[in-house]
């Protein structure tokens, strides 16, 4: 019998504790650029600059908790639109990810070596922040296509460190630098920065929240994402805008806003040798007045954090840019190849090549960390944008759908639960993405040519399929005699009693022919007299004991599994509707063993005849 795998990854995620730390581990790297970033362009308005950007993710945060808990797939906004659109808008929230992705592999693994400069100085500038950027961005794409993969303890780890740290520094800054004085000399309104400048840094301050996806991608691995989406989401929102709402204020206080040459900067937003745009934090350290030994103890440990941190961040990019990438693929829109995995490694490796590879490295040549900046805000402000909408449009045209969980605030008019957040929110990202194009030339060419040669590749790959654009249409699977060897997602519906565990022994044994993984559903079925976001502790307690012990079966075999809880009016509809979800290839359903001729009731019956792929029932021997 094969030796019981160790759970290394993510699979067993099982709530929103660790939900939240993963995802801060990502979202909260940011900080390390773009404090920076943002500084050189608000200058003394810089704190305000995020205090709005805060306010407006914080929507778009809400927009992502009901969207993700609505439809618990990864995609983020490219699937909302797909459920709310068609498959045109969908494709564009996705190329919009896409290049979302990019820049973060970009923009991070340019700022890991900035950090490592506490120890050769040179790295803090171009060409060496570039050379060790692409040579880590190749490191970590064949890394990805070996197929080594995350540890999460070690992940969340340094996300607590991380939040630890910065909360150390807002602490040691408000005791020996903070200076409210200082403060208000900064800010010269309509000057030291013009307004044009002033609206241009809010989108660009939306980079300090890079990573909300993450959490999208991260709903298939939440065991009961009613509750625990929700409140992950609510916990990164308010751990990143605490950071972002003291440290700017610590970071002016120690690095002003001074009259220079004819105009106004501040060594907080300077390129180097004279300025830390390239490093804000450790300029931070360097002037919060400490001396000695301790200065220099605190620059290297803030500067390998920092290293470790972003490097970190640059791998989740990597495997984000291959996951919305399987995911175009999935759908058509994107060549068939760029699903297929490796025939020995079974991981993406033309979509890392392309996308995470030679996509990131000709963003990292470029060496301008600005320009790098702009460009996340192009995109993700359009990705946003496009979310929020189809919150609404959702709202309105699937209104009579039961929501196992909404987002507040709402205001009811004419039969319509109307999303304030939503509303308010796409205003803003909307507004911010207009502000982009309008004001900053090189970003607006270099964004809509991204999207227009996506489109046309898009429009001309749909016409070779003979496919109209705004259909969606699933990728086929494999036919042929080896078909049991290509069943990479598998779901197996799980119940008390022998015949779950015949179906998951039956799936483990499919999805190890190809590193394959199963989905493990609980379905907990409430009467209509009973809110689906009722208190079911019991219940959740036997789901993950029953799941608990379905995924030690798999163990045995070496597969991966996700677990998953789903409260649902009607069994049936649940497995068929979490099968669509997830692209699932085949459902495999445990059979009774005596006289019942039914597995659920009517429940086989209904997966039978609804389910969107094929159906396999494991049968024990007395039920055969």
């Amino acid at each position: 019998m094969p030796r019981r795998r160790q759970s290394h990854g993510l699979e067993r995620v099982l709530g929103a504790p660790a939900l939240f730390a993963t995802a801060y581990g990502n979202v909260g790297s940011s900080i390390y650029y773009a404090l920076g970033l943002v500084a050189g362009i608000a200058l003394g308005l810089t704190p305000l600059v995020f205090i709005i950007s805060g306010l407006i993710f914080a929507a778009t945060a809400a927009t992502y908790a009901e969207g993700t808990v609505r439809y618990p797939e990864a995609g983020g906004s490219s699937s909302f639109a797909r459920h709310a659109f068609n498959e045109v808008v969908s494709f564009g929230a996705a190329w919009a990810q896409m290049l979302n992705y990019v820049i973060t592999i970009a923009i991070s693994v340019i700022f890991v070596p900035h950090y490592l400069s506490i120890f050769w100085a040179p790295l803090r500038t171009t060409p060496w922040d570039v050379i060790v950027g692409v040579g880590l961005t190749w490191a970590l794409v064949g890394i990805n296509i070996v197929g080594i993969r995350e540890a999460a303890r070690l992940n969340i780890l340094l996300a607590v460190l991380d939040f630890c740290t910065q909360l150390l520094l807002v602490a040691i800054g408000a005791v020996l630098i903070f200076s409210p004085h200082t403060l208000s000399h900064n800010i010269h309104l309509g000057v030291a920065p013009t307004w044009s400048a002033f609206l241009l840094a809010i989108p660009v301050g939306m980079i300090a929240y890079t990573g909300i996806e993450t959490v999208s991608n991260l709903a298939e691995e939440a065991r009961d994402p009613v509750r625990s989406i929700p409140r992950s989401i609510s916990w990164v929102a308010i751990a990143v805008f605490a950071i972002y709402f003291t440290l700017p204020w610590i970071a002016l206080s120690a690095m002003p806003v001074v009259q220079h040459a004819g105009g106004y900067v501040t060594r907080l937003g300077q390129n180097p040798p004279h300025g830390f745009k390239n490093d804000p934090v450790l300029g931070l350290v360097e002037n919060l007045g400490l001396h000695g030994a301790l200065l220099t103890v605190a620059k290297i440990y803030v500067g390998l954090l920092a290293a470790t941190i972003l490097f970190v961040a640059t791998n989740a990019g990597v495997i984000g840019a291959s996951r919305i990438t399987y995911s175009m693929a999935s759908y058509r829109q994107l060549p068939e190849v760029f699903r297929r995995l490796h025939p020995k490694l079974k991981t993406p490796w033309l979509a890392l090549l392309v996308f995470a590879g030679i996509g990131t490295t000709i963003f990292v040549l470029s060496g301008q960390v600005d320009f790098l900046g702009r460009m996340y805000a192009f995109g993700a402000m359009l990705s946003f944008t496009i979310a929020h909408v189809s919150v609404v449009a959702l709202r309105v045209r699937r209104g009579d759908e039961e929501l196992e969980w909404r987002a507040r605030p709402n205001i009811r008019i004419r039969g319509v639960d109307w999303p304030i957040f939503a509303i308010v929110g796409g205003l803003g990202t909307g507004a911010a993405w207009l502000v982009v194009v309008v004001k900053d030339a090189p970003t607006r060419y270099a964004g809509l040519a991204w999207l227009a040669a996506g489109f046309v590749f898009y429009l001309l790959y749909r016409r070779s399929l003979h496919v109209p654009v705004a259909v969606t249409m699933r990728a086929p699977i494999a036919l042929g005699p080896l078909i049991a060897l290509e069943y990479h997602s598998i779901l197996v519906p799980i119940v008390s009693g022998p015949a779950s565990r015949e179906a998951v022994e039956v799936a483990a044994r499919l999805a190890s022919e190809r590193a394959g993984r199963i989905v493990l559903l609980r379905v907990i079925v409430l009467p209509l007299d009973l809110p689906l976001d009722a208190d079911l502790t019991e219940q959740l307690e036997e789901a993950n004991r029953l799941l608990d012990e379905a995924s030690a079966v798999a163990d045995v075999y070496g597969v991966r599994t996700v677990e998953r809880v789903v409260r649902a009016r009607h069994a049936g509809r649940a497995i068929v509707d979490e099968a669509d979800r997830r692209d699932a290839e085949i459902i495999v359903l445990g059979a009774p063993r005596g006289r019942h001729r039914a597995i659920f009731g009517h429940t086989v019956d209904y997966v039978l005849k609804n389910a969107p792929c094929r159906v396999m029932v494991a049968a024990g021997k007395r039920a055969a």
